[in-house]
């Protein structure tokens, strides 16, 4: 596990200046890879070009370190992250004649493009970000894995081309400051992320998984292209017995994939399906303790140890526990936020990195129960979309405009609870009579109604999903299959995966998420949707699989999510910084939001007329990313 940076000058520059460049951007992310670094550069008639990265040492301690050079020293890659099924292509490799220098999967990466190209890439079950220099060819390749795991970004500008495990990197090394992204900005208050290829800054970008980029170095033209085809999901004839068999058999094996490593490993355990079935399966494919992780609120409500405990005394793990308050936020929140570069703003991104934190205190690398919603149909919202149709076909528009002001006039929270009333509105602000409810159901900051009414009209974007609507090549989007695939280019890229990798490698902990795997993904979209979703049971083949297992009703047990008393703390020890946020001089000489709108919202909000955690959460990770980074406070 590593973090990666590069450039290319479009005009010759000096061996030692661009060796400059690459040791500054390592540094800002030495905490992605605190044990070593490694750099590559070279300076031609026409161009230099420069590698470097920093590493964390998981495989291969010994001679794994990076830059890895071709036998003739013609290609030269630097690599982030994690190839699972290193050892198989090796010894296809091995089989026809190549031979290896080290133990490495950066190797392994390398040997296949040498002998395969570009093809090769198809090959990779993992999570990665690499660069490839390729001087008999004299270009260049970057690709980035199946869910986008680990993150890639780049820029384009006159002089030169520059791209980067973090955005820090690449922000920087120019020499210029850039604008804010209308687009990037417009994502982020739906979302509360911003997804692939956008960011918060114009004309930079990241790569969207699955992709690599290849850069010619005569032209300066760059091209994208998919790594895997990704076939459109086609329901096979398989019973549901063969069909659970097979999902258990391709978890278990995920999972002794994803456990490979020469350091410490343990697992998060939340207590919920997913992270108990993964810390099961690890259980099982040794005869060491485990080691499992949890993490919980003093305030009763958001605390759900208990069923980690469960869990971990049915595993017999070795099972650490810890306990976080209102302190633990107020000495970590401006460096959990900031460490994002660009605004982001998921309640569990705070106990996601304190988590981390603890976890790497123990061991490198923790297998996590991420993706498996995403993959197997477990998330509330997809009753919401399910329920949207069957609603819209029953209750006319006009009645349901009735329904909708009632609805946010009378069940109107206070607190933070995200209760009834709350699930109730967020279901009835969605409903959309023209098919494209599932956008707003996504849209955990804003809807595109509300959002118009706190921007200005010059900084609002209208129809902000045409191009990912492109991509599926769906208008509409109305099945659990089509919202499973609008998550995975979306709500995994952008929310999910930043989140865990982003917090855990602060801390250099090394994450894997065993369900993401292609293989099981492309399993799951061949099933009939009612093998994932049974009346309302969610996720209903991946815990037929495993209730053998497990105590009676023990999956069947709720559990609210892995977020945090944001609304509580923006209230109490937040107070006072939020409060500045709304002051009416900053926020015109700013321009980008209504200032009486806003500020209503924020003030409502903060005297607990109104609960509006994850808008006014939203706002205040964006106006704190915004004064570091542009006003250059802390």
């Amino acid at each position: 596990m590593c973090g990666i940076n590069g450039i290319i000058a479009k005009t010759n520059r000096n061996k030692n200046e661009i060796t400059s460049i690459l040791n500054s951007m390592n540094d800002l992310i030495i905490h992605r890879g605190p044990d070593e670094d490694g750099l590559f550069s070279e300076e031609n008639d026409t161009f230099s070009v420069g590698m470097g990265m920093r590493r964390l040492s998981i495989i291969d301690l010994s001679s794994g370190q990076q830059p890895i050079f071709s036998d003739d020293k013609q290609i030269v890659i630097v690599f982030n992250g994690e190839i699972y099924n290193y050892r198989i292509i090796k010894a296809k490799l091995e089989s026809e004649g190549v031979s290896f220098k080290t133990s490495s999967d950066t190797e392994v990466i390398l040997k296949a493009y040498e002998k395969y190209g570009v093809e090769s890439f198809q090959w990779l079950d993992g999570m990665y970000g690499f660069s490839i220099y390729d001087k008999t060819k004299n270009k260049l390749f970057i690709a980035r894995d199946f869910f986008g795991e680990k993150p890639l970004y780049y820029t384009h500008t006159e002089k030169e081309f520059i791209w980067a495990s973090e955005l820090k990197s690449i922000i920087n090394t120019i020499d210029f400051t850039p604008s804010i992204s209308k687009k990037g900005l417009n994502l982020y208050f739906r979302l509360t992320y911003i997804p692939a290829p956008h960011t918060i800054y114009e004309n930079i970008y990241k790569l969207e998984a699955n992709h690599y980029m290849e850069y010619d170095l005569a032209s300066h033209q760059t091209t994208i292209h998919k790594i895997n085809a990704e076939p459109q999901p086609n329901t096979i004839d398989i019973s549901f017995d063969d069909a659970k068999a097979k999902t258990k058999e391709l978890v278990y094996n995920s999972v002794d994939s994803r456990s490979i490593a020469d350091v410490g490993l343990g697992t998060f355990l939340s207590g919920g399906v997913d992270s108990s079935i993964i810390s099961l399966c690890l259980s099982q494919t040794t005869d060491k303790k485990i080691d499992t992780f949890s993490i919980g609120f003093r305030k009763a409500s958001y605390d759900e140890t208990d069923k980690s405990r469960v869990v971990a005394k049915m595993i017999k793990s070795n099972h650490h526990e810890f306990i976080i308050d209102e302190d633990d936020l107020k000495n970590n929140i401006h460096d959990i936020l900031v460490n994002f570069d660009e605004p982001f703003s998921d309640t569990a991104a705070l106990p996601t990195h304190l988590l981390s934190e603890k976890t790497r205190e123990h061991v490198t690398v923790a297998l996590t129960g991420d993706g498996g919603d995403e993959v197997f149909g477990g998330y509330n919202k997809y009753y919401i979309g399910i329920m949207n149709k069957r609603y819209t076909g029953v209750i006319p528009k006009g009645i349901h405009k009735t329904i909708s002001r009632l609805s946010n006039k009378y069940l109107v929270e206070k607190d933070d609870k995200r209760g009834r009333n709350f699930k109730i509105n967020k279901l009835l602000n969605a409903i959309d009579y023209d098919g494209d409810f599932y956008w707003d159901i996504i849209s955990l900051a804003n809807t595109s109604n509300q959002l118009k009414e706190i921007m200005k009209p010059e900084y609002f974007e209208n129809n902000l999903f045409q191009e990912y609507k492109d991509v599926l090549g769906k208008q509409k989007i109305e099945t659990l299959t089509d919202f499973r695939l609008v998550d995975k280019i979306l709500s995994l890229e952008g929310g999910m995966l930043a989140k865990v990798d982003r917090t855990s490698m602060m801390t250099s902990l090394e994450c894997r998420a065993p369900f993401l795997n292609k293989e099981i993904w492309e399993f799951t979209n061949t099933l009939p949707e009612s093998y994932l979703m049974k009346g309302w049971n969610k996720k209903h083949i991946l815990k037929e699989a495993f209730r053998d297992q497990f105590p009676d009703e023990f999956l069947e047990k709720g559990k609210s999510g892995f977020g945090s008393p944001t609304g509580d703390w923006l209230r109490q020890s937040l107070r006072k910084e939020l409060e500045s946020y709304i002051d009416t001089d900053m926020l015109k000489a700013q321009g980008i939001f209504n200032v009486e709108i806003i500020t209503k919202l924020v003030k409502d909000h903060l005297d607990s007329k109104k609960d509006s955690t994850f808008r006014v959460w939203s706002y205040y990770c964006f106006q704190k990313w915004y004064k570091y980074n542009f006003l250059k406070q802390n």
